[in-house]
């Protein structure tokens, strides 16, 4: 405590001394603080960009080798059959599954669906009656699907909020007629998202990558299906996980249980079809791993963003060095006081611990005033380029005890210097 008293003493006995000297810390801890801060909201932001609201729901779809096989321009999938119902609590069952729901999709159906003479470019869903809760839609006008509609087959639809906004303009959608496939369909209710999730739209890339230019969506009962589109196709499945870390574990867990019976042959394939050539056919499913994606994007962003937090690290050492030459400054000056320390008995020990603790305390508090300065810079940058930022409790406590430790690296040579001074030597200087 005594060594800390006559270290703040000091610094504050020489305060414009003290301020320049660590400046360099300061500039190179508010430096990091700014681009950690960057870099952490930066990532947060794809991550939710990716995931959205928080649903925590993963697609699990049928693949043929590396690409999604696209039942609106191939034939059925030999060897491929149906998900069974009696497999729905078996999937639910596994580590981080909450619930699943099966669903056949179309996409860009301008030539399939109309609303009077109004084609629509949207998706088509055939879902079974899990789907609206596990991707999180709520009936926000009309009924939602009746058991009836299933067991009879009923040629009913159920419309989002956008595909109303697309093709029902200034009109109650619910009872209007739509046309799938030369089969007419009622409109009974409209759904939309249980939470409204907008991404952070920054430049043009991002507006391609996350913005949804479709028309909206149409969904209708599975069991309705194949009065439009073809029997015994195999599902897509809806995996709601039950936290958003667990969103990668539950998907693998769901495609690989799907892999492992829904598909013939052998593992990871299907038997070729006669005259075939053996292993063509390549079948499995495979989950979307958002997460993986979020990491692969975020990895493209911090690669830079970690070489300018090297560059600004240099500006640390500099500030090093400059502690280091101010303590021996500050050697030079007290020789008469260390020598008569040491003529009353003060050890070696003593003498360099001093020295250590003021060059400690003099980079500890040029790191605070750094981590302070960089919180500021990194809101500001925030609030001019609509940059998200998040503070990292855990880089401001490094960024402290880094400076500190940077005080006694270089402290260390001019607390020896003061150390080994021979007490007659030092008393004769002036």
């Amino acid at each position: 405590m005594e060594n800390i008293r006559l270290a703040f003493q000091g610094i504050w006995g020489h305060k414009l001394r003290s301020i320049l000297t660590m400046l360099g810390i300061i500039i190179g801890i508010a430096a990091i603080i700014t681009i950690v801060s960057t870099i952490k909201g930066t990532n947060e932001q794809i991550k939710q960009n990716l995931i959205g609201s928080g649903n925590n729901v993963v697609t699990v779809q049928l693949y043929q080798s590396d690409y999604v096989y696209d039942m609106q321009y191939s034939s059925l999938p030999t060897g491929v059959r149906p998900i069974a119902e009696t497999q729905r609590a078996e999937l639910e069952d596994l580590p981080g599954v909450d619930k699943v729901s099966f669903y056949l999709a179309r996409t860009n159906l301008m030539d399939t669906v109309f609303f009077r003479d109004t084609a629509f470019s949207g998706k088509v869903y055939g879902i079974d009656r899990a789907y609206f809760q596990v991707a999180g839609y709520r009936l926000a006008q009309g009924r939602g699907f009746l058991d009836s509609d299933y067991e009879n087959s009923r040629k009913v639809v159920i419309v989002d909020r956008k595909a109303v906004q697309s093709l029902f303009v200034d009109e109650d959608p619910v009872g209007q007629t739509l046309e799938i496939g030369d089969e007419a369909f009622t409109v009974v209710g409209v759904v939309e998202e249980t939470s409204q999730f907008t991404p952070t739209i920054d430049n043009l890339n991002d507006y391609y990558l996350y913005t949804d230019t479709s028309g909206g969506a149409v969904f209708l009962p599975d069991a309705t299906w194949p009065v439009v589109f073809q029997f015994d196709e195999p599902q897509s499945v809806a995996v709601r996980a039950e936290s958003t870390d667990d969103m990668t574990r539950a998907g693998k867990a769901v495609a690989d249980a799907l892999t492992a019976s829904q598909i013939t042959g052998q593992t990871g394939g299907v038997t070729a079809a006669e005259g075939e050539e053996e292993g063509v056919a390549g079948f499995s499913y495979r989950s979307e791993d958002l997460l993986e994606q979020a990491q692969q994007l975020q990895d493209m962003s911090s690669a830079t963003n970690n070489q300018l937090i090297w560059i600004a690290s240099i500006s640390l050492v500099v500030g090093g060095i400059g502690v280091m030459n101010i303590m021996l400054v500050s050697v030079t000056e007290r020789t008469s006081e260390i020598g008569l320390k040491k003529a009353l008995g003060a050890k070696r020990r003593r003498i360099l611990w001093q020295f250590l603790t003021e060059a400690a305390a003099l980079t500890c508090l040029g790191g605070i005033l750094g981590v302070l300065a960089g919180i500021g810079m990194a809101e500001l940058i925030s609030q001019l380029n609509a940059i998200p930022v998040a503070v990292s409790v855990p880089a401001i406590v490094i960024a402290v005890v880094f400076s500190t430790l940077i005080g006694v690296v270089f402290g260390l040579l001019p607390a020896v210097k003061a150390a080994n001074l021979n007490p007659i030597d030092a008393l004769r200087r002036d």
